[in-house]
C-alpha cells in the first residue's frame, strides 16, 4: 500500500522533494572524503588535516561542519519519511487548508536543529582529541559507548513509541490534523528524531561523510519504519550493535 502511494506521487511538490533528495546525495558524493584520504589521516594524524583546514575550531569551521550535517540529514532522513509524506498528501487532497510544503518544512526544521547539536558535539569531541579531523572516532571507548547507546536505545519504549507512529502515519496525522501543517511537520520531525538520533550519531564511528555508512544507515532506517518489515529489524539490530560495542570495548582494554 505504501509502495502504491509512492508510485502515484505526481505534482510539482513531489518533483521538488525528489529533486532535493537527489541534489543532497550529489552534494554528499562531492563532499565525501575518499578512502585513500582517510588512510592518510590515519597515517599523518589530525594535525596534518587540521593544517589543511578540514575542520577548524572557529566559526568558519563550525559553519562548514553544520552545512555537512544539514545536507547529510536531508539526504538520509527524507527517504525514510516518504511514506508519511505520501500519507499527508493523500489526506491533504480531501482537507482544505492543508499545505504539503509547510508540513515538509516543519519536518526539516527539526533536523536542522539536530544538525546544530551534532555539529556542536563534533567540534567539542574534535577539540578534546576524541575525533579526528575527518569526524571519525579516535577512541575505542568512545566508539564502544556510541555503539552501546545505540544498541540499548533499540530496545527502549521511546524508540518503540516513535516507530509505531512512523509505521502508522495515517493514524498519526488524523490524531493531530487540527494542529495545522506546520505543527504536524514539527511533530513528525520530532517523532522521526526519536527514532533515528542514536543511529545518526554512529556517523562518528563509521566516519562522518562516509558514503558507505550513510547508505547503509539510510537503508536500515527506511526498513525500520516499514510496518511489515520494521519489527524484524529493530531488536536484532540492537543486539548486533551491543555485540559490536562489546568487541570494540574489549579491544580498548
Amino acid at each position: 500500500m505504501v509502495a502504491d502511494r509512492i508510485r502515484s506521487m505526481t505534482g510539482w511538490h513531489w518533483l521538488t522533494l525528489f529533486g532535493g533528495i537527489i541534489v543532497a546525495w550529489v552534494v554528499l558524493f562531492i563532499m565525501a572524503v575518499p578512502a585513500e584520504m582517510r588512510q592518510l589521516n590515519a597515517v599523518y594524524g589530525a594535525d596534518f588535516w587540521t593544517s589543511l583546514c578540514t575542520i577548524t575550531p572557529d566559526a568558519a569551521g563550525f559553519a562548514r561542519v553544520l552545512l555537512m550535517w544539514v545536507v547529510m540529514s536531508a539526504a538520509m532522513m527524507a527517504p525514510t519519511a516518504l511514506p508519511a509524506f505520501a500519507t499527508y498528501d493523500d489526506l491533504a487532497r480531501q482537507a482544505p487548508g492543508a499545505n504539503f510544503g509547510l508540513q515538509v518544512a516543519g519536518y526539516f526544521v527539526v533536523w536542522i536543529g539536530f544538525s546544530v547539536a551534532a555539529t556542536a558535539v563534533q567540534m567539542a569531541l574534535f577539540q578534546g582529541g576524541l575525533l579526528g579531523a575527518l569526524g571519525e572516532s579516535r577512541s575505542n571507548l568512545l566508539s564502544a559507548g556510541l555503539l552501546a547507546v545505540a544498541g540499548i536505545y533499540q530496545f527502549s519504549t521511546l524508540k518503540e513509541a516513535c516507530l509505531s507512529k512512523c509505521r502508522m502515519p495515517m493514524t498519526f496525522f488524523m490524531q493531530h490534523w487540527d494542529e495545522g501543517a506546520w505543527r504536524n511537520g514539527l511533530r513528525l520531525g520530532l517523532t522521526c528524531l526519536g527514532c533515528c538520533w542514536a543511529l545518526m550519531l554512529l556517523a562518528f564511528v563509521g566516519g562522518v561523510m562516509n558514503l558507505a555508512f550513510m547508505g547503509l544507515a539510510t537503508l536500515i532506517m527506511v526498513f525500520e519504519k516499514l510496518p511489515d518489515i520494521g519489527r524484524w529489524v529493530t531488536r536484532p539490530l540492537g543486539a548486533a550493535l551491543l555485540a559490536l560495542a562489546a568487541l570494540v570495548a574489549v579491544g580498548a582494554l
